[in-house]
This record gives structure tokens, sequence and C-alpha cells, in this order.
């Protein structure tokens, strides 16, 4: 009986030490892994995207294998807001994203180095809440506007009332970062009016809420893809940007070729949106990566002395 008992003591040691090894390495090598993949991911270049209509070539560029991986590792980080994708890139957490000239402008006066590699053919509406029954700007006195701070939104807010002059203690302007948090909202009838841009605008003109005034008719061409200055400077980032335009410009054409509604996966994936909306969305041009026009960098520079 004693021998049994020496007989099982013994196996249960030998696997109770063969899961101790076990553990053991599967921790050092999960460690390993980590290890490799941050090493990885700060070799990489990393970009911030939201799921608005200007990031679309990225996208397009990332699921049709459009950035030669061979020369570079880019990589997208996905935000919902414009605030939390430039908090990342002032963390340098990630080297460049999309932006408007307006934050960008108020990040390079903070310290925060930026060039900006292309404008965007990103434009803005302000749309009012169809219930509100708002027909033109100057009803919406006493109404709240969902707009995000410091952004090419509350600039459009501000010439939007003070072009019927609206005092601003007779609007209400409230902060909304979260573009489908903003646009939810709107079709929940917990806002007055608010600025949107594809593809959420689509959103909102499909149920029928009213466009008050749209960026292009004001020839204000804010949206921008801005870069970290610093982080741009050694050969290896100058590489892997060049290989970023090539893709992006590549996916432009793409784009351009064969229309909007072709790249429903990429909408569905990305964007959360339904078919309806993709149908709907309007007829766009995307342009090669282009410097921003001065006359745009001055606007965003003239508002943001105002604050």
């Amino acid at each position: 009986m004693k021998a049994k008992h020496i007989v099982i003591f013994l196996l249960s040691t030998l696997i109770l030490t063969a899961c101790g090894q076990s553990y053991e390495e599967a921790r050092k090598q999960s460690k390993a892994e980590y290890e490799k993949r941050k090493k990885e991911d700060s070799l990489a270049l990393k970009v911030g995207v939201l799921p608005t209509l200007d990031c679309l070539p990225m996208y397009v560029a990332k699921e049709q294998c459009l950035f030669d991986t061979a020369k570079a590792d880019i990589r997208l980080k996905q935000f919902m807001s414009q605030i939390d994708c430039d908090a990342a890139l002032k963390a340098e957490k990630t080297e460049g994203g999309i932006t408007d000239l307006v934050r960008g402008q108020r990040m390079k006066a903070k310290g925060t180095g930026l060039d900006y590699i292309s404008a965007t053919n990103t434009y803005w509406q302000l749309i009012s809440n169809r219930k509100a029954r708002i027909r033109n700007i100057k009803q919406l006195n006493d109404k709240m506007i969902a707009m995000a701070r410091f952004s090419a939104t509350a600039l459009l807010a501000d010439y939007a009332t003070d072009s019927v002059k609206l005092k601003p203690e007779e609007v209400f302007k409230v902060q909304i970062n979260d573009v489908a948090l903003r646009l939810q909202m709107l079709l929940n009838n917990e806002m007055d009016a608010m600025l949107l841009t594809e593809p959420q605008a689509t959103t909102a003109r499909i149920y029928k809420n009213d466009v008050l005034m749209d960026s292009r008719d004001k020839d204000m061409r804010l949206g921008v893809i801005a870069f970290r200055s610093k982080a741009m400077t050694d050969k290896r980032r100058k590489q892997q940007l060049q290989e970023f335009l090539k893709g992006y410009n590549a996916a432009c054409d793409t784009i351009n070729k064969y229309g909007l509604q072709h790249f429903a996966p990429i909408f569905e994936k990305y964007y959360k949106i339904d078919s309806r909306t993709i149908k709907a969305l309007p007829k766009i041009k995307f342009e090669h990566a282009t410097p921003p026009r001065q006359k745009d960098i001055d606007t965003a520079d003239k508002w943001l002395k105002k604050q």
C-alpha cells in the first residue's frame, strides 16, 4: 500500500513539475511575442483615421494592399473623434493622422510641429433637426448646435451664426466629439442642429433633416492629413511616408474609377453604415496628395486669434 502511495506521489510531482515548466515557457514566449509586436509597432508608420469619408483612400489602400508592405509597414489606428486622433498624434503614439486646419494650427501654436502632406476633400454641412422645424440659420436663436471645440466645426458654427448676426449668448454650442454619437443625437431628437461631414451627413439627409449651410459654398477647404515634423526626419520614416503617399494616390485613382458604392464592404467594415446610406452617398472626386491652400490656413489662424 505504501509503494502505491509513493508511486502516486511521484506521478503527481512529475505532472505538477511539467505543468510548471509549461507555464513558465508559455509566459516567456508570451512576453517575447509582446516585445516583438511592440517593437514592430514602434517601427511602423502609424496613421490616425476616423469613420469619415476623407479617410476612405487610406482604408482602400490598406484593404487592396496598395501600401507596399515590403518597403513600409503602414498601420491605420482608428478613432471616433478628432480630439482622440489628435491626442495620439501629440502623445507620439502615431506619426500622422486626419485632422483639420483649425486643430492643426492650434496644435502647432502649442508646440507640436506638423507638416500638412495633403488637403482633403472634406466638407461640413450644418444640418437641423427636422422636428425642430428650423428652415434657416436665423431660427437657431436659443437652439443647440453640436460641434467640437477648436475645430473646423466650431469655426463653421461661428461663421453661420455671425452671418445672420446672432450673438454668441443667443446660441448654445455643445461639444460632441464622437462623430457617430453626434449623428445619433440628431436622429434621436436630442440636438437642434449640428455640423456633419460625410457619410454621417448623408444619413442625416436621408431622414429628411434640412441642410442650412454647406462649407463648399463658402469656398472653405479645411480638412488635412498631418504628420509630426519631428517623426519624419530620419531616412526610414521619409521612405515610409513616400510609400504612404504612393498608396494614397493609387487609392484615390481607384475610388474615382469605380465610384464610392463599389467599396460597400469597406464602408460596412470601418464605417458601420447601412446600405441605404452607402447607395445615397454623393459622387465625390478624390485628388492626389496636395498641400492645403494658404487662404485656408489664414482662415483658420484668423478664427483662432479671436478665441
